[in-house]
């Protein structure tokens, strides 16, 4: 058993990745370690709603997808979730490119790992940002702050 086992089991993970492989590859390391509630999708077009209904804790995107690539996605999640909420995005992609590394994180993104992906690696840094994410909750809940729902509560309000 895994010493994140409670992490894992209390995690909501979003997979968005136009590879039907990476996704399983994903989705099997994840549950392996205790993961039990992951939704994934290989169309972006249906990630924003999958966001709205499923509320993750983290996002593993991909940001080279036909139709709708990862970028627009970072800026879409980037205006649901806010600036008073954390919910991390992690970028997994085959591009190298430091301008594409560069303008990930300057989008949001709180990590970017590259393709073909270190399994050990992933998994740490998946459970460090969980963590973090977890105690910005807990902090919000304690200081009495707004009911902490992890996305801007202004997005419905959007035009």
């Amino acid at each position: 058993m895994s010493p994140h086992f409670d992490i894992a089991a209390d995690a909501t993970v979003l997979i968005i990745d136009d590879e039907a492989a990476n996704v399983a590859l994903i989705e099997r390391l994840l549950r392996r370690e205790g993961f039990k509630k992951i939704t994934t999708t290989t169309d972006p077009r249906n990630a924003v709603q999958l966001f709205n209904e499923t509320n993750p804790d983290i996002i593993l995107l991909d940001l080279m997808m036909p139709h709708l690539d990862g970028f627009a996605l970072l800026e879409a999640f980037s205006r649901l979730i806010g600036p008073a909420s954390f919910v991390p995005i992690v970028v997994l992609t085959a591009d190298v490119s430091v301008e594409t590394r560069r303008r990930a994180l300057s989008l949001g993104a709180k990590d970017f790992l590259t393709k073909p992906i270190d399994m050990v690696e992933t998994l740490l840094r998946i459970f460090n940002l969980l963590e973090t994410r977890f105690l910005f909750r807990t902090l919000a809940e304690l200081t009495g702050e707004a009911p902490f729902v992890g996305r801007n509560t202004n997005a419905d309000q959007r035009s």
